[in-house]
């Protein structure tokens, strides 16, 4: 009975994770009228750093000592999924139109995919590529407004570089993950990716920030940045990592789908947005795809269990 509950709650995590990375582009819109992008992914993994070592503490006493190779794997994690993404992705949120930089972060499952089945030898089915295509599609509805023509239409930008390096660092930061996670829990391959990736966004914050900004900062500003720092990455990185290390990189990816229609729908709560007919229609392929990726996979999984049983006896 166990062994059929554990998936649901998994995705269900998965979705909730994700449905809260949406929110970074509204707080992330905010932060960045007072703050550079580096300085604001500092403050935000500043303040994740923070919270994230006590519950370590707590949470994982008896975790393993890291080796000098396990230093160098939360390095590389820190570098890729914590200091380069965010960089690129807050200076997207800066100076790329939105429906572009949504359409190049939701490419990123295509990525993971292909480097978990390359490098993590992870199987991926017919069903897979065909959930993930669905959600795909979806987000391009949901991003365009039910315009798909215009997407050809945006054409190609020196901004282009900066999405396209968000995307690589996150897949990266995905298929390493899993490789730590075969040792570390979720909590402390967090913990220290976040550390590092703190580290490295040092340097630019130090450069970028003057006092004046600090003091000019509203409320609404430091508010967001609280709130990227406690649930857009300490909950959900936990929540993701704690995916991956369950379903794999390449199935836990999909859930990404979910981020645009997250957007989509805190934008029309917050931002007073309008919801549109092809942003329900968007949601359900999106929602489609999720279900068709994992659902039937997961059933799959469980014959493959039940013969072998069977075999045993």
């Amino acid at each position: 009975m166990e062994k059929q509950k554990t998936p649901i709650i998994t995705y269900i995590m998965l979705a909730v994770a994700t449905s809260i990375w949406g929110s970074a582009f509204i707080a992330g819109k905010v932060a960045v009228e007072s703050f550079e992008p580096a300085t604001v992914a500092f403050f935000r993994f500043l303040g994740a750093t923070i919270l994230l070592f006590p519950i370590m503490w707590v949470m994982e006493k008896n975790r393993p000592k890291p080796t000098k190779k396990d230093w160098g794997m939360f390095a590389l994690l820190g570098l890729t999924g914590i200091a380069i993404y965010n960089i690129c992705f807050f200076l997207a949120s800066k100076h790329a139109p939105v429906i572009k930089s949504s359409l190049f972060i939701a490419s990123n499952p295509v990525l993971i995919v292909l480097l978990s089945g390359l490098f993590l030898k992870e199987t991926i089915t017919k069903r897979h590529i065909i959930g993930m295509s669905v959600a795909l599609f979806g987000v391009a509805i949901i991003i365009s407004n039910g315009h798909l023509l215009g997407l050809v239409k945006l054409g190609f930008e020196p901004i282009d570089f900066i999405l396209l390096g968000a995307v690589i660092s996150w897949a990266l930061y995905s298929v390493l993950g899993k490789v730590v996670l075969g040792k570390f829990s979720a909590i402390v391959s967090t913990t220290y990716a976040v550390f590092f990736g703190t580290l490295f966004l040092l340097p630019f914050a130090l450069y970028e920030l003057t006092w004046d900004q600090v003091q000019s900062a509203s409320i609404g500003v430091w508010a967001s940045l609280l709130h990227m720092s406690i649930f857009v990455t300490v909950i959900s990185f936990i929540m993701y990592y704690q995916g991956i290390q369950k379903v794999g990189a390449a199935k836990a990816s999909i859930f990404i789908n979910v981020m645009p229609v997250s957007a989509v729908i805190m934008a029309t709560l917050f931002l007073g947005e309008t919801f549109t007919i092809a942003h329900g229609v968007g949601a359900a392929f999106v929602l489609s795809g999720v279900y068709i990726g994992t659902y039937v996979k997961a059933k799959k999984q469980k014959e493959d269990i039940q013969e072998k049983q069977v075999m045993v006896k």
